[in-house]
């Protein structure tokens, strides 16, 4: 049996764009994406912390330190800058591996969304 479980977690990282005039996506940090182990094109799920909406997309990856987040497309509608935002991915496995396996999961600063050592 295979099972759905979180691989990846931007824990409440701050919003610095939202561009409704591109094809879509989120544009991560490469140091963000590195943090949590994502990929260019992998499917994450957003959770607004402002608002509390919800909703997928796929990652672009951003500026190597730059601490962007940006929102692009449809999904700028559903975010303002300086909003709170949890990122998550997930992974299909075995169900016994899922037992032992650990999430990757990144509490980055909230006003520069740098990595926290």
């Amino acid at each position: 049996m295979q099972i759905e479980v979180m691989k990846s977690k931007l824990h409440c990282v701050r919003v610095t764009e939202a561009n409704l005039n591109y094809m879509g996506s989120i544009t991560i940090d490469e140091d963000l994406m590195d943090a949590v182990n994502l990929i260019p094109g992998e499917r994450v799920y957003i959770v607004n912390n402002n608002n509390g909406e919800r909703f997928d997309t796929y990652v672009i990856k951003g500026e190597r330190g730059s601490g962007c987040i940006c929102l692009n497309g449809a999904a700028a509608r559903k975010v303002q800058v300086n909003d709170i935002v949890i990122i998550m991915s997930y992974a299909l496995m075995d169900f016994e591996e899922a037992k032992s396996f650990k999430p990757m999961v990144a509490f980055p600063d909230q006003q520069t969304n740098k990595i926290v050592k």
